[in-house]
């Protein structure tokens, strides 16, 4: 194989040698990651860049490149195999290289979107409607708590409220505000 390799020309050896080079790094890559092994203990390249989370969409990562740097290789054997000239080899490799980055880079967002972190933002409460489930006492004289549907899922919250009377259990409410802590200011609903 080795007598093979060394009588190729220069043009064809170049595009075997990134083949074959970026191939290893690519079954390395995805070796990693299936067995859980590109996380921040290893040194994963793309975590460090996705820290930034300004930017959504990310073009240039390590995986891309990898990514590219396979298809260009591979690509271009095949263009060499099919005996097109040199310059409409490298135009075909590289076209077809940024055509994987660009369907790896909309993979890994469309991904990253599926992801939910799990935190509950009691911003989200706001407007909601729900019901008190232990009485709120007036004017914010004794915390209560409600069922209000945030994010999805019923949650029971602690709730205050400047009604002038008493919230009993199963009065229909709407969430005014939520306070720093997280308690829930909270208005009986008028129907």
């Amino acid at each position: 194989m080795i007598d093979w390799f060394y009588s190729l020309e220069w043009f064809p050896k170049l595009y075997w040698s990134i083949a074959l080079l970026a191939s290893f790094i690519f079954i390395i890559t995805i070796g990693l990651s299936l067995s859980g092994g590109d996380t921040d203990e290893f040194g994963d390249v793309d975590a460090d860049i996705e820290g930034d989370t300004g930017i959504g969409f990310q073009f240039i990562t390590l995986k891309n490149l990898v990514g590219f740097f396979t298809i260009f290789g591979w690509s271009g054997i095949a263009c060499i195999d099919a005996d097109f000239s040199y310059s409409l080899t490298v135009v075909i490799s590289i076209i077809c290289g940024l055509a994987m980055m660009g369907i790896m880079a909309g993979m890994f967002y469309s991904m990253r979107k599926l992801s939910d972190s799990g935190t509950l933002d009691y911003k989200n409460a706001t407007n909601q409607i729900g019901e008190v489930y232990l009485t709120v006492g007036a004017s914010r004289s004794s915390i209560g708590k409600a069922h209000v549907r945030i994010q999805g899922a019923l949650r029971e919250l602690e709730a205050l409220t400047d009604n002038p009377t008493d919230l009993k259990t199963g009065t229909v409410i709407k969430v005014k505000s939520v306070t720093s802590n997280g308690i829930l200011i909270i208005e009986k609903l008028n129907n």
